[in-house]
């Protein structure tokens, strides 16, 4: 079954999002990647942004900094989870804007490697197909 087409997936409109299934993503403008990624501490740690000797220091502290450097766009100090930057586009800034691929992609956060099982919609996908 083809996914539905849609110029934009809507959080809140389930029909605007397609059913994922394995191979999808070869297909895709990687429109997942638009989405605010929340990470937490390790996965910081895993794309080397923070040293793991930092691992102790205030979680505000740590978003202050990544904020400055322009890695983070917001950090909810109640669950401590970071939001990762996204540029003007939306596209997260560890995207390559020419071939759409993840420039980290070994070393992405949990929140993408778990996409879309986990997720604004699990199991479904903010799919949109390549020009």
């Amino acid at each position: 079954m083809k996914p539905r087409l849609t110029a934009a997936a809507d959080p809140e409109r389930l029909e605007t999002w397609a059913r994922y299934y394995n191979g999808l993503c070869q297909g895709c403008q990687a429109i997942c990647c638009t989405l605010p990624a929340e990470i937490r501490l390790n996965d910081l740690i895993r794309l080397g942004v923070v040293d793991e000797f930092e691992r102790d220091e205030p979680l505000k502290n740590i978003a202050r900094r990544l904020m400055k450097e322009g890695v983070i766009e917001h950090f909810n100090q109640k669950s401590g989870r970071f939001t990762l930057t996204r540029l003007s586009n939306d596209d997260c800034l560890y995207l390559d804007r020419k071939s759409r691929l993840c420039t980290v992609y070994d070393k992405r956060p949990d929140t993408c490697r778990n996409h879309p099982q986990i997720g604004p919609r699990p199991g479904y996908c903010a799919y949109r197909p390549k020009s």
